[in-house]
Parts: structure tokens; C-alpha cells; sequence
């Protein structure tokens, strides 16, 4: 028995490359179209007020999570890995009780910084705002998501110590599994405490946050069970050597300096959210004159219900990185410049190719998009998707273009980038609130104006920091674009045509499905016969890819 058990373990271990592969696309996917559809049932359940209450609590999660776990997990991974490869093994089960001492300790004192500070932070928030969610609601659910931050950093170096001994399917299935525990706590939870024990909206949200501690204690098990069975592999020594001695000290600063800009980047990306959370309905109350319950509505159409809809966009950069970073890392350690230029200029094609008709898809299709997903119940969700959309857009090749910079290690330009991006976020936030407002349209127009200028900015930075390091030129990512722009047009010109004999939505919710399928299906027909007459296709995909898919075709 014994020995069948070692030659599954073992299997499990040399098929773990190409299972991990594909296992981790599935979790991108899976977790995605999870986070999406969840929305639709809590959105009847919670509305506009309690969608503003739970974007409060994940704002305040993601800032803080990325202080106490981001980048020591990648950390962990690559240290692991090293150790692994050098024949360390002695420094590296050091290196991961370290790892994870540090999670620990990381954890608790977040916890406690935000458990004691939760009515300053939601004073932060709120200010002496009225008439909507109070300062003890936004307290409560600050505590509630905090009780998470004492679990998540440890899950996190358990996912990077077996990501660093390459078992990447059990840390892949984790994060499918936390996700769907938390969104059947979301849903469920916050619908049998309001609608079946008739407890308040805010104990209903309350619910929907502890859904992160659940599915996060439950990835946690998940690991450790795997952990604790897979222990001989993961101690096996398969390099014999004279380890040398590796001071506790030398090991945590290696986890700082690997951990640091990963911990940054993740921070700095986190304040667009803080920002917004901290200005916007503030701005409308005082300044503008909105009432707390109109202003939190709005509010959470950007920071809850917009966001799961930008996920469709932000996840193709996900699925493109994915593939990108070990084919650029193996053409930077070659020192391959012409495969560098390539990459990059391939990296951003395809994405561009994807991303911008879609974008410009669901721009055009915001009224039924938004139906299908929260009915008609807010006044400006539509018009606000209408341009939100745009925001994954930017996000996107940003998240690609900042995958790149820090593959090729320029850590310091890129903090540089995201620290002037957030700062004209910051500086322009507020008075474009304003503007937006006195020019007529939807004030939180203005906001997401200052999100797209201020991650403009880092692309910019960004491609000029590969220009100048690497002497990248775009001139073929360039030319590519306005082919992808005339593909647009056409494809514009004849949706709007369509709009003019099919209505575009329907005040049936369920009647929306088919005319976004009408709508995407010649969108698609279009785009496509268009990008073939310029050679976008060929262009981007290469013609070996092209003809290899289009003679399978004709064997069939």
C-alpha cells in the first residue's frame, strides 16, 4: 500500500507542470465567472445601499491584505524554489516556518489595527454624513472582513511553498474552492438573514463579508491536508550537496527584497479604490448636493457591480500573462533582444485585438448588460457601465505592461509610475467630480476620468521605461492599432444600424439575453470579417496558427 501511495504522489509531482497549467487557467476562468454571476442573486438581495456598505468593507480588505501578504507569498515561491534547486533543504523549511511566522504575526497585528481602529476608518469614510449607511454599519463590517486578514496571509505561504516545489494544482484548486465557499456564504448567508430571519440589510451584508474568512478557512484545510500528505515528496532530497550555513537573518532579508515591490505595487493599486471610497460621496453630499442614499448608490455601482462587470475585460490580461511571463523570462535570461521587442509588441497586440472591441462591445450594449445583471433598479448603473467600462480597458494593458517592467526587474520605475499615477488620481479626483457635474453628466464621470488618467500615465511611463531600457519600438503595435480602430468603426456603424430595427433592451429582464446574443453574434461577424480584409488576424496570431486552424477546418 505504501508503495502505491509514493508512485501516485510521485505521478502527481512530474505531471504537475502541464496539470498545473491548465488547472491554473481554470481557476482564472472559473474564479472570474464566479465572481460575475454571484452578483445577479446578491444584487436583488443587498440593492445599491448595501452594495455601497460591502464595497466599503473589500475596499479596506484589499488595502490591508495587500500590506500583510502580498509579495511574501511570491517570495516564499521563488526562495523555495532556489533552496530546492541549489540543494538547500535545510534553509528551505526554514525559509517557509519563517514565511510563515511572518504571515502569522503579520496577520494578527493587522487584525488588531483594524478591529481597534474600525470607527476611525469608518469615520474616514463617512465623515458626518447622514441619511444612508452610519458609522456603526461601516464599523461593523470593517470588523467582520478583519477577522479574514488572521487567515489569509497563511494560506498565502502555503500556496507559495507548493507553487515553489511546483505542485501548481492543489494552490490552483485552493483558490476555486475559497472562491465558491464565499460566494454561496455571499449569496446565501446575506438571503436567510434578510429575507428568512428578517434581520437588517446591514447584518445581511455583515454575512455577505464573513463569506472571505469562510472561504479562505476552507482553502486553508484544503492546503494543509495536502501539505501534511504529500511531507516525504516535499522533503525528498534530490540534489546532494554540502549545504552551507544560512544565517536566519540572510533569509529574511532575502523575503523582504523579493516580497517589497510585489507588496507595493499592490498597495499602490489599492488606493485608486481608497480614493474613490474616501472622496466620492463625500464630494456629491457636500458639494453637489446628492443625498448620502443616492451618492452610496452611485458609489457602488463603480466600486461593487461595475467592477464584476470590468472582470470580462481585466481577465483576458490575466489569461495573456499567464503565458507571457515564463516565455519573456526565458527570453531575458537568454538575453534575446529581438525576442524581448517581440514579446512585448505580441503581448500588447493581442490584448488590444481582444480587448478594445470588447470594451467598445459592452460600452455599446450597457443598457441590456446592466438589466440582465441588476434589473432596473438604479437610475445611473447603465449610464455609469456606459464609460466604467473603459476602466478594465486601462487596467488591462496596464496590469500587462507592469507584468513586463517587472519581469525585465525594473521595480524601482515601476513604483515610480504607480506613485505619480495615484498622485494625479488624488490631486484630480475631487475637482473633476465638480466639473463633470457643472458640464451636466453623471458626477462620478469625473472619477473614473481621474482612474483612466492616472493609470494613463503609467502606461505611458511604462512603455517609455522599455523604450529607454530595452530600445522597444511600437511602430508595429502602432500601425496594428489603427487597423483595430477601422475594425471598431465598422463594427460600430453597423450595430448602431441594427439598433435602428431591434430594440437594444427590453423592459422584460430575461428578453435582454437574446438581443445581447443578436448584438455580440454580428458584432463578432463583423469585427472578425473586417480584421480579416486589413490582415489583423494574420498579423497578430502569426499565418502558421491561422492555417493550421482553417485546415482542420477543411479536413472536417
Amino acid at each position: 500500500m505504501a508503495k502505491t501511495k509514493k508512485k501516485k504522489n510521485k505521478e502527481l509531482k512530474q505531471n504537475s507542470f502541464l496539470n498545473g497549467a491548465f488547472i491554473a487557467t481554470l481557476g482564472i476562468v472559473g474564479s472570474k465567472i464566479l465572481g460575475m454571476l454571484y452578483v445577479i442573486p446578491f444584487y436583488a438581495i443587498i440593492g445599491g445601499q448595501g452594495g455601497a456598505l460591502y464595497g466599503y468593507a473589500y475596499t479596506i480588505y484589499n488595502l490591508f491584505q495587500s500590506l500583510s501578504c502580498a509579495g511574501i507569498p511570491n517570495a516564499i515561491s521563488k526562495i523555495i524554489s532556489e533552496y530546492q534547486t541549489l540543494g538547500y533543504y535545510d534553509a528551505k523549511e526554514r525559509a517557509f516556518k519563517l514565511g510563515r511566522w511572518l504571515a502569522i504575526i503579520m496577520g494578527f497585528t493587522i487584525f488588531l489595527i483594524l478591529f481597534i481602529f474600525a470607527p476611525s476608518i469608518a469615520r474616514a469614510i463617512l465623515g458626518d454624513l447622514e441619511g444612508g449607511n452610519t458609522l456603526a454599519d461601516v464599523t461593523m463590517v470593517v470588523r467582520v472582513i478583519a477577522t479574514a486578514i488572521l487567515i489569509v496571509p497563511t494560506l498565502s505561504i502555503y500556496r507559495g511553498y507548493l507553487e515553489g516545489h511546483k505542485f501548481i494544482t492543489p494552490p490552483s484548486i485552493s483558490q476555486i474552492l475559497e472562491q465558491l465557499v464565499r460566494v454561496i456564504i455571499i449569496v446565501a448567508g446575506s438571503f436567510f438573514a434578510i429575507n428568512v430571519f428578517h434581520l437588517s440589510l446591514q447584518t445581511g451584508v455583515g454575512v455577505a463579508v464573513f463569506g472571505a474568512t469562510a472561504g479562505a478557512l476552507f482553502a486553508y484545510f484544503y492546503l494543509l491536508d495536502k501539505v501534511k500528505k504529500n511531507k516525504k515528496q516535499l522533503h525528498e532530497k534530490t540534489v546532494y550537496v554540502d549545504e552551507p550555513v544560512i544565517k536566519t537573518k540572510e533569509i529574511l532579508i532575502k523575503i523582504f527584497w523579493y516580497a517589497l515591490p510585489f507588496i507595493m505595487i499592490d498597495v499602490f493599486k489599492s488606493c485608486y479604490d481608497f480614493i474613490d471610497m474616501t472622496t466620492i460621496v463625500k464630494t456629491m453630499v457636500n458639494d453637489i448636493g446628492y443625498t448620502t442614499v443616492q451618492a452610496e448608490n452611485i458609489m457602488s455601482v463603480i466600486s461593487t457591480w461595475g467592477n464584476k462587470i470590468n472582470m470580462i475585460i481585466v481577465s483576458i490580461s490575466t489569461g495573456i500573462i499567464v503565458s507571457l511571463i515564463p516565455n519573456l523570462t526565458s527570453a531575458s535570461v537568454k538575453k534575446d533582444k529581438k525576442d524581448i521587442h517581440h514579446k512585448i509588441n505580441q503581448t500588447l497586440q493581442v490584448l488590444l485585438f481582444i480587448s478594445v472591441p470588447m470594451t467598445l462591445g459592452l460600452s455599446f450594449l450597457s443598457e441590456p448588460v446592466w438589466e440582465i445583471f441588476y434589473g432596473s433598479n438604479s437610475e445611473y448603473g447603465a449610464i455609469i457601465i456606459k464609460y466604467f467600462v473603459f476602466v478594465g480597458l486601462i487596467i488591462s494593458t496596464y496590469t500587462a505592461l507592469v507584468s513586463i517592467v517587472q519581469v525585465l526587474k525594473y521595480y524601482k520605475e515601476v513604483l515610480i509610475s504607480l506613485a505619480i499615477g495615484v498622485l494625479i488620481k488624488l490631486v484630480l479626483n475631487v475637482p473633476l467630480i465638480n466639473l463633470f457635474h457643472n458640464l451636466g453628466f453623471v458626477p462620478v464621470y469625473g472619477s473614473i476620468t481621474a482612474t483612466i488618467l492616472g493609470y494613463s500615465i503609467g502606461i505611458i511611463l511604462c512603455l517609455i521605461i522599455l523604450r529607454k531600457k530595452c530600445g522597444v519600438s511600437y511602430m508595429p503595435t502602432v500601425k496594428l492599432l489603427g487597423k483595430i480602430i477601422l475594425a471598431d468603426i465598422a463594427m460600430l456603424i453597423v450595430l448602431s444600424i441594427v439598433k435602428l430595427i431591434i430594440p437594444i433592451t427590453s423592459s422584460v429582464r430575461l428578453l435582454n439575453i437574446p438581443i445581447i446574443a443578436i448584438y455580440a453574434l454580428i458584432g463578432v461577424l463583423v469585427y472578425f470579417f473586417s480584421a480579416h480584409k486589413f490582415n489583423l488576424i494574420e498579423e497578430v496570431f502569426g499565418s502558421k496558427l491561422i492555417n493550421k486552424i482553417t485546415s482542420k477546418f477543411r479536413r472536417k
